[in-house]
């Protein structure tokens, strides 16, 4: 189709001729409302902007080392950097239950860790459910 058949039906049709593809060989061209297709476009923009905050996982073992707590941390602040919650559970079994001091001082002690990499807001306080610890941070 020549260019000024095409020019001629946007016309007719009371729309835009908007050009899609320029090479040389072969233009090709669309038959539009350029308002409606810049309305939609942004917003498209919009939603791709709101990213919704997920809630991530770090599971801890009520004897866990410092070089794993550490790891741990590290994989918290990669989260929590990419705007995520932070889900932060310590598992109990067996015996372990019988000493919830403990485990407390060792969320305590991932959270000082934390603290040093990455600053952090407190969701949800430490909660006890069943055999395990659960506290979330933002």
């Amino acid at each position: 189709m020549s260019k000024k058949e095409a020019l001629q039906k946007a016309k007719e049709k009371d729309v835009d001729l908007v050009l899609v593809t320029g090479k040389p060989d072969i233009p090709v061209c669309k038959l539009i409302e350029v308002g409606k297709f810049m309305y939609r476009r942004e917003k498209k923009k919009k939603n791709s902007k709101s990213k919704s905050t997920e809630l991530k996982g770090v599971r801890l073992g009520f004897s866990i080392s410092e070089h794993d707590m550490k790891t741990k941390v590290r994989r918290a602040k990669k989260f929590l950097d990419n705007d995520n919650k932070v889900k932060i559970e310590l598992l109990m079994r067996g015996r372990e239950k019988a000493l919830a001091d403990h485990a407390k001082e060792k969320i305590q002690d991932f959270l000082d860790l934390l603290e040093e990499e990455t600053s952090f807001k407190v969701e949800k306080e430490l909660d006890k459910q069943g055999s395990k610890f659960v506290m979330i941070v933002s």
